[in-house]
């Protein structure tokens, strides 16, 4: 049995991958781990594998931030403007892949990954308080330095163009300005992603490179998975959910540069 031509055991199977998607991406920043090489390994090309995903991978926002209210709350401010600057930013990393080789994010991707997922362990300067108290600042957007809203605009960019391994960046950019604890840092994560995610997805909607039979199936699966993350990790020492974060960024850069630099 088929639906618009696909077994239906094969969108089973992209669902599946959807919800491990939702849950790791929600996580660890690192969705593509699972999402992107579900896609090529059922036979999507690569290009329209990356498209169908940024477009599925919305569910994986959508379950984050309805589930992950308690870890937003007292981010209002950064909510609003951080979100705003994912959706300019989405729309200029989706621009730039009309325009520019794949390539040029592809090279640049395993290294800045890789250097993300340790800068998560390390946090050069003061600690985040993981510890329950507030760290400075954190209900004051004055209080973010210039080089913090620069970091973001590129991750979004980068977002918009290639995905990969953007919410690891963006999870290290936050951490590094110190505006919460890890686990608020996460959800904040989710919301910057989601308004990057939504005009890159519409500009590829627009284009018509989307899979739609692939991408509905990996959007339910990943607002499972997303939906199911917040309750989960909140439980979770945010030491340890620093150490899974790292730990998939580096695979996930070892994964990239070995597909890229071979």
């Amino acid at each position: 049995m088929t639906i618009a031509g696909i077994p239906i055991v094969t969108l089973l199977l992209v669902l599946l991958a959807g919800v491990g998607t939702g849950f790791v991406g929600y996580a660890t920043g690192a969705a593509s781990l699972v999402s992107y090489p579900a896609l090529l390994a059922i036979g999507v090309p690569p290009v329209l594998a990356n498209t169908t995903n940024t477009v599925g991978m919305l569910g994986t926002d959508a379950g984050g931030i309805l589930s992950a209210r308690s870890e937003l709350s007292g981010h209002a401010p950064r909510v609003a403007a951080y979100a705003l600057i994912g959706v300019v930013g989405g729309a200029a990393g989706a621009l730039l892949l009309t325009e520019l080789p794949p390539s040029v994010f592809e090279y640049l991707a395993p290294p800045l990954i890789l250097f993300s997922a340790i800068t998560i362990v390390v946090r050069p300067g003061k600690r985040i308080a993981d510890d329950g108290s507030p760290a400075p600042g954190r209900d004051d957007i004055r209080h973010d330095s210039w080089w913090m809203w620069l970091g973001v605009s590129f991750a979004c960019v980068y977002n918009g163009y290639f995905g990969a391994g953007a919410g690891t960046l963006t999870i290290a950019v936050l951490g590094l300005g110190r505006v919460g604890r890890f686990h608020e840092i996460n959800a904040l994560k989710t919301v910057i992603g989601f308004g990057s995610n939504v005009t890159a997805a519409v500009l590829f909607i627009v284009r018509g490179s989307v899979n739609w039979p692939y991408a509905l199936a990996l959007g339910a699966g990943c607002f499972i998975g997303g939906a199911m993350a917040p309750p989960v990790t909140r439980r979770i020492p945010a030491v340890a959910m620093r150490a899974v974060t790292m730990v998939a960024g580096v695979i996930l850069a070892v994964v990239l540069g070995w597909n890229t630099y071979r």
